[in-house]
């Protein structure tokens, strides 16, 4: 895996911001609501209007195209969109039934589902649910940097170690980049690393 690597990045309420991640860190962006963090993720992930460049690795975000960037880079917002049926529609099918099906049933144990989770039509999933199996259709992409909004904010604190324990897992065996932005000052304490905070449209160390 790559690190990732903000030059300059920029929208209509952030200053610019250079930050460096090494492949496999961590990193916590937090701030008052409407500070900009959302924004931020989605600027990286070439989904807003923004100036800068972002690179994963030795490769710019500006020479490829935004499907395969957002597989690379792939962003978990902080409310998933689902347009099929099922819960397993939105996967691959070699995620679902192939040679990478143990990967995503792995996933789906860590996260308290068992495999017939799969065939569950999407209308009977609660909010934690969609939150939950949403990392897991995040992560049967994998990406090689994750961009986490609000990961566990609508989560119990059964599910949302669960969440915390399957991203570490994922970004320590997959080395992959890690920018979560969360609000809760208790997640960034336990689980430590960088930390860095939004305020008047600037990031600054968080203290």
């Amino acid at each position: 895996m790559a690190g990732l690597r903000l030059d300059g990045i920029a929208h209509r309420t952030l200053a610019p911001i250079d930050l460096a991640l090494d492949a496999g860190e961590r990193v916590f962006v937090s701030g008052p609501s409407g500070s900009g963090k959302s924004l931020l993720l989605r600027a990286i992930a070439d989904l807003d209007p923004h100036r800068g460049e972002v690179w994963l690795g030795a490769e710019p975000r500006s020479r490829m195209t935004p499907p395969v960037w957002r597989r690379r880079v792939g962003l978990l917002s902080a409310e998933s969109f689902w347009w099929a049926e099922t819960v397993g529609a939105h996967l691959p099918a070699s995620q679902t039934s192939g040679p990478d099906s143990g990967y995503v049933n792995d996933w789906l144990a860590k996260l308290g589902f068992a495999p017939d989770v799969l065939d569950w039509s999407v209308t009977r999933l609660s909010t934690g649910e969609r939150q939950r199996l949403a990392l897991v259709r995040r992560l049967a992409q994998r990406p090689e940097a994750l961009l986490l909004d609000e990961a566990t904010a609508n989560l119990d604190p059964v599910n949302r170690d669960r969440v915390e324990t399957l991203v570490e897992t994922y970004r320590h065996e997959q080395e992959a980049a890690v920018l979560w932005v969360s609000h809760d000052p208790e997640q960034r304490r336990r689980l430590g690393g960088r930390a860095f905070v939004i305020g008047d449209g600037r990031l600054e160390p968080e203290t």
